[in-house]
């Protein structure tokens, strides 16, 4: 019995102590490693002291804790079962919740529920595997990490951590259970080297993860050298997204303006889907300028921008009488409809509308103030899903800046009808010639003003607006005709509808005629008869030649016959006589001469037409591996000659030979020629006269002439694959390695510079009588990319008629990693100016920049 009571004894023994061990030790147990049982534990130190080639993945559930810790190593994990702790080498991996921690060595203490991680030593003696922790957003590169998984709090030695497009340096950072940050010894830049290029430096850096970063007293240092520039305090946003915030003025001085900031405002970006940019501009002589700009995007519905600018330019000293303003303003204004919103409706908008000087003081950009044609389009379309009809509605303004003109169509409306077969049965069984019969039918309706920017809202320009409705219909059919040629029969009628027409009448008197506008509303029809008959003809040339296989001429010769009536005849009622002077002489008149869509035609019109398009191929053998395979080359694009003969015609029936080449050599040469050749001579004043040239034995005298050669070059750079590691000929040291090229220059020749090089050539002879006038010019651009970090580009030509320089101008661009440079240089001529900027590229510093300028203006 007493035997028995010692076994149940000792059985209840060993079962509290096996409860005790799991209790204490189940972190552990899952894992698989060495277990160590001393109470210190001293972890190896480099990779060579362990043996690789085995992945330990465990995971612990530690009371106390919100989430199950995951963890795992690439060599070894061992276990300290007395201290509750876990220590993993080589590219060791914790988890808990949403931080994950990377290191080449980690400990976890699950007593005290700490970490602490840090680098290990590779063969060289160097330190990798540093730690790498991510929580959410949050990324640290750091020395070493501890951290606290019960209260969240951390220490962070030697980080560096991304906070949006800006990067954190620290010597000391500490982590609050609220995620914030607060750095010691801190350096704030938007450089991703590990030694940044520059830094604002700070001793107390606090960091509130999306919303802002505060810095104590603060200085700027660039390449390690401190700056007069010294904050008394830092604040940087911190934000991910749209952020609303003060816009930074640019400063500076116009020799001819004043000192000014520029571009200074405030920029509101409170939701997704539209935001708004304003700015001004002031000037301490007076001037100023106001702008606002805004962007919206609808996702999958539209999108567009709107810009608006305001000026008020003062010339000379405002307290003088001889001092000017000028009002100028600029409006831009696009939107852009995605066609998956709508398939069969849509909305588009292209403004651009200025005052005629506005390009004059404004326009910055090069080029920009060479436009002289503004010109928008507002317009909308809808299509008739089913039917074949559709409709559309536009708003167009264009406007010269030079002469002041402005062109507005409010509104133009087009009702279409596409083509339709009316007589094609699907039920008929073989097709006749009329079921190619085919109709359509356009309805067009236009309001129009044309006037001058300084009389475009007075009642004139209103009382002068011309509008009407046009109709057009055509019919139309083609037939095979004698098996190789196509005839194509077509009658176009058009009929007119205006609110008001004219009459002229004569006052004896004063000997002048007068038109009086009849308001009421009339109609005008004409039409047209028109035949065409074409046919394509081939020859082939073969060749027994080693490269060259055989050349296709393709020869499209057409021949088209059209008839108009004389719409002035008497019985249309469309044009009358009126006289002009004293004598009795009369002047034949339309009633409809100011309508927007003209008037029928006078006298009668039987033109026979003559078309000869040709284009030449050839086919060229090439080796292949395969053997040799055939490859087409074009030698003439397009070569085409026209002209044509009016029957009805009492004079110079037959008119000008037009001549029209295209084509491409050596696949960078594009030549484009036209020419015009009166068949007629001319008498000793210039006058044609109805004798041919052909009498002189030549065809004709060419009246107008263009030749156009434009190429389009490419330096191809061997390197390009290899470009992120390509090094210098003579050494191998990598090209980017600016130590290196600083004190070795002579190692640093690449002679595969990539380039591009646009060139174009013009020139036009026009002798429409006894005097010719020849005109010639060239003008190029092209970029030069000297290194990987440098380019130059430049625009510019030459006027041979004139012998003066077309504007030219002179752009050189530095890559600075996270800086860069831009130096505009336009060196003579009347827009004669300089602009150096050089300014960090992360648009969180964007306004940390250095400007040097002088405007064309300061010329003057």
């Amino acid at each position: 019995m007493q035997r028995f009571l010692l076994k149940v004894f000792f059985f209840l023994a060993c079962l509290l102590i096996t409860a005790k061990i799991y209790a204490v030790y189940s972190p552990f147990l899952s894992g698989e490693g060495e277990y160590y049982t001393k109470s210190t534990f001293n972890p190896p130190t480099s990779l060579a002291a362990l043996q690789p080639d085995t992945i330990i993945t465990t995971s612990s559930e530690t009371s106390g804790l919100k989430a199950k810790i995951s963890y795992n190593a690439t060599d070894s994990m061992v276990f300290d079962m007395v201290n509750q702790k876990v220590y993993l080498f080589n590219n060791a991996v914790v988890v808990y919740e949403d931080m994950k921690l990377e290191a080449g060595y980690i400990e976890l203490d699950f007593g005290k529920s700490l970490l602490f991680s840090r680098g290990i030593k590779d063969s060289a003696g160097n330190t990798v595997q540093k730690p790498v922790s991510t929580q959410g957003a949050d990324k640290f590169n750091a020395g070493e990490i501890t951290y606290n998984f019960k209260t969240k709090k951390g220490r962070i030695k030697e980080v560096i951590t991304q906070q949006g497009d800006a990067f954190i340096h620290g010597s000391n950072i500490k982590k609050d259970s609220t995620n914030m940050y607060y750095v010691a010894d801190g350096k704030y830049t938007t450089c991703e080297d590990d030694h940044p290029h520059y830094f604002i430096g700070a001793k107390k850096i606090k960091v509130i993860p999306n919303d802002k970063i505060i810095t104590g007293p603060a200085e700027l240092y660039i390449a390690d050298i401190p700056t007069p520039l010294v904050l008394p305090f830092g604040f940087f946003p911190n934000k991910k997204g749209r952020a609303s915030g003060l816009l930074l003025p640019t400063y500076g001085e116009s020799y001819q303006w004043g000192f000014f900031l520029k571009d200074g405002g405030f920029y509101f970006g409170n939701n997704e889907y539209v935001d708004l940019a304003l700015r001004g501009d002031i000037y301490s002589n007076g001037s100023f300028g106001l702008q606002a700009g805004s962007n919206y995007n609808h996702r999958y519905h539209f999108n567009g921008l709107l810009n608006f600018k305001y000026s008020q330019i003062v010339d000379g000293d405002k307290e003088l009488p001889n001092s000017t303003r000028n009002n100028v303003f600029a409006l831009q204004w696009n939107h852009v409809q995605d066609p998956k919103a709508n398939p069969n409706r849509r909305f588009s908008a292209n403004v651009n509308a200025a005052s005629s000087s506005f390009n004059k003081y404004n326009g910055n950009v090069t080029g920009s103030y060479l436009t002289n044609t503004l010109q928008s389009n507002i317009s909308f379309s809808k299509v008739f899903t089913g039917t074949p009809f559709n409709f559309s509605a536009n708003a167009r303004h264009s406007q010269n800046t030079i002469t002041k003109k402005v062109d507005l169509s409010l509104p133009e409306l087009a009702f279409t009808m596409s083509r339709i077969y009316p007589f094609k049965k699907n039920s008929r069984v073989g097709n006749k010639w009329y079921d190619k019969v085919g109709l359509s039918a356009t309805a067009n309706a236009r309001n129009e003003i044309n006037t001058y920017d300084s009389l475009l809202f007075t009642n004139s320009t209103i009382n002068n607006m011309r509008n009407g409705i046009q109709i057009l219909v055509p019919i139309a059919t083609s037939m095979n005709v004698l098996k190789h040629f196509t005839f194509s029969p077509s009658i176009s009628t058009r009929s007119v509808i205006y609110r008001q027409s004219i009459t002229k009448r004569y006052d004896l008197d004063s000997n002048a005629v007068y038109t009086d506008t009849i308001n009421g509303v009339k109609i005008a029809n004409d039409y047209s008869i028109q035949g065409t008959l074409n046919t394509r003809l081939y020859g082939d040339y073969i060749f027994r030649l080693k490269r060259l296989k055989q050349i296709r001429h393709v020869l499209i010769p057409s021949v088209t016959a059209s008839y108009r009536p004389d719409f002035s005849e008497n019985q249309y009622g469309y044009y009358r006589d009126v006289q002009i002077d004293t004598t009795g002489k009369t002047q034949q008149y339309s009633l409809f001469q100011n309508g927007i869509y003209g008037s029928p035609s006078a006298g009668p019109s039987g033109i026979i037409s003559f078309g000869l398009n040709n284009t030449l191929e050839g086919k060229i053998r090439q080796k292949s591996d395969s053997g040799s395979v055939d490859k087409k080359v074009s030698l003439i694009d397009n070569l085409s000659i026209n002209a044509s003969y009016n029957m009805a015609a009492k004079t110079f029936k037959w008119s000008p030979i037009g001549i029209n080449g295209r084509t491409k050599l050596f696949k960078v040469l594009d030549v484009n020629a036209l020419a015009s050749i009166d068949p007629y001579q001319i008498d000793s004043i210039g006058r044609r006269v109805e004798r041919f040239e052909w009498n002189n034995k030549r065809i004709g005298r060419l009246t107008s002439g263009t030749l156009s050669l434009g190429a389009s070059l490419r330096g191809q750079d061997k390197n390009a694959a290899n470009k992120g590691t390509a090094t210098t000929p003579a050494t191998g040291i990598p090209q980017n390695s600016l130590d290196y090229i600083y004190t070795h220059p002579e190692a640093y020749v690449d002679f595969n510079i990539p380039w591009n090089l646009n060139v174009y050539y013009n020139l036009n002879y026009t002798k429409p009588d006894t005097l010719a006038t020849i005109t010639q010019s060239v003008t190029f651009n092209g970029n030069l990319f000297l290194t990987q970090n440098w380019e130059m580009g430049v625009t510019s030509g030459y006027d041979f008629t004139n012998k003066q320089f077309t504007v030219t101008s002179i752009n050189i661009h530095r890559n600075l990693h996270c800086w860069e440079m831009g130096f505009v240089w336009v060196p003579f001529g009347f827009r004669q100016s300089f602009a150096l900027n050089i300014n960090v590229k992360s648009s969180t510093l964007r306004d940390l920049k250095l400007t040097r300028k002088r405007d064309w203006y300061d010329y003057q």
